[in-house]
């Protein structure tokens, strides 16, 4: 298993729903397409809507708010499908722009399942519950250290290994 993410950046996830939200971006531009103000907001907003809420929910700190945050970026890549069909309808996109942009948008469903489902089966619940215990344990090195050195006994230093 692969080191865990430090930021919502390094997700996998994140990165292809900021191409789909670039790609939303750039075929909405196009003329047609761009004439149409209500779905062009809607079907930005909502592809926005995905990377807004992946990197949400991951800096939200908890496991729980994570996969929270997760649901709700799968329902906006579900609607930009919805609005990718109905640009499809009124000829704003080539078969082959709407095909390639809705295979993202279903590549990218895919992702965020099999993501939840993993962190459904991890132990690990967030920043919000591990920080407090990690510092506590950072005090409790301490007064030891403290402890130790007071009383002139020297121990090994295992941290920098």
């Amino acid at each position: 298993m692969g080191k865990a993410a430090e930021s919502f950046e390094d997700l996998y996830i994140y990165q292809r729903a900021r191409e789909l939200a670039n790609a939303v971006y750039k075929i909405t531009k196009k003329n047609g397409f761009s004439r149409d103000f209500g779905l062009v907001d809607q079907i930005r907003r909502a592809a926005v809507s995905v990377l807004s809420n992946i990197a949400e929910g991951f800096e939200r700190g908890s496991k729980t708010e994570f996969i929270q945050f997760l649901y709700i970026a799968k329902g906006s890549c579900g609607e930009v499908r919805a609005q990718l069909q109905i640009a499809q309808d009124q000829s704003y996109l080539q078969q082959d722009e709407y095909q390639g942009l809705y295979d993202l948008c279903k590549q990218i469903n895919g992702m965020i399942s099999n993501f939840i489902a993993h962190l459904q089966k991890t132990d690990y619940q967030g920043e919000k519950v591990n920080r407090p215990k990690r510092l506590a344990l950072q005090k409790d090195k301490q007064r030891m250290d403290k402890f130790f050195a007071s009383h002139g006994i020297k121990l090994p230093d295992y941290d920098q290994q």
